[in-house]
């Protein structure tokens, strides 16, 4: 598996998201399967997993995606070279009432209750789930630097942020504090593009999420609604799930796509993307769909 740079780190090429473990559109497989997709992905080379708090089937089961993945990284052996990155900043409620919340006595707890979740004494990368519009953006993330100068967390990450919030949590943790912003972005959002491109120009990571459109049929079909991706799989014999991380990874060296899987088979047809190069007359076909 190729590597790329993030923050501290070095990480594979492609690494996975482990929200549909837990919820979203495809079907949840239950525990030992989702436990299996990880090794899967561990399998393939892959040395970031992405979690979240949220990530659960039900507002009361808050931590239940990052209770699966401690669990698959405890029964696989040495993983000590796997970044495991979380969020925090979103709540969920009796009712499944949502919010945001980037006090710091919330985010100071729900650091606490991934530590635990996660089975670790420290986080590697802390992300800001969403802004919370009603506090100031740059006192947030100090408070995300607090918790990294105390040795909570080894790096901070941002996400859904655009580029004036990229500058404001670059200014607060200094020049090469900001480890990573993840955003949506794929063949079907392609809106974040500048916070792509900006991320490159300060060296800051980009983790695409729904990098293959989303769960569910979104991602499935998507060679089917972007037929240069079905066509250029086609040539090439390989998936046009493949193709479109592999464009999205030649987007810049900075970028690392991190897939959803609910299935071993899934994660392992997406790693294989990293060693797939494009060309430059694939690539511009790419590119001229979207014109």
């Amino acid at each position: 598996m190729r590597t790329r740079a993030l923050g501290p780190f070095t990480v594979s090429a492609v690494g996975l998201g482990a929200m549909p473990l837990s919820m979203g559109a495809n079907e949840r497989p239950d525990r030992d399967r989702a436990v299996a997709t990880v090794h899967a992905a561990l399998d393939a080379g892959v040395t970031l997993v992405d979690t979240a708090d949220i990530y659960a089937p039900s507002w009361d089961t808050m931590g239940h995606n990052e209770e699966i993945v401690a669990e698959a990284l405890r029964s696989y052996g040495d993983t000590s070279h796997v970044v495991v990155a979380t969020k925090g900043g979103i709540t969920r409620g009796e009712g499944e009432t949502w919010g945001r919340d980037g006090s710091p006595a919330y985010l100071r707890r729900a650091v606490e209750a991934s530590l635990r979740a996660l089975d670790r004494d420290v986080i590697d990368l802390y992300q800001w789930h969403r802004p919370d519009r009603w506090r100031v953006y740059g006192e947030v993330v100090q408070t995300f630097k607090d918790l990294q100068d105390e040795g909570k967390i080894r790096a901070v990450g941002i996400s859904n942020a655009n580029v004036e919030e990229i500058d404001v949590a670059l200014g607060v943790l200094g020049e090469g504090g900001l480890a990573s912003v993840q955003n949506e972005f794929s063949p079907r959002f392609r809106c974040s593009r500048d916070t792509l491109e900006h991320c490159g120009e300060h060296g800051v990571t980009f983790l695409p999420w729904s990098p293959l459109g989303g769960t569910g049929a979104a991602s499935k079909e998507v060679g089917r609604t972007y037929p240069v991706f079905h066509e250029i799989a086609e040539a090439r014999g390989v998936s046009p799930q493949q193709v479109v991380l592999a464009w999205e990874l030649a987007l810049g060296d900075h970028v690392v796509p991190i897939p959803g899987a609910s299935r071993p088979e899934s994660i392992s047809d997406s790693a294989r993307a990293a060693e797939l190069d494009l060309t430059a007359e694939e690539l511009d076909r790419i590119e001229g769909q979207f014109v």
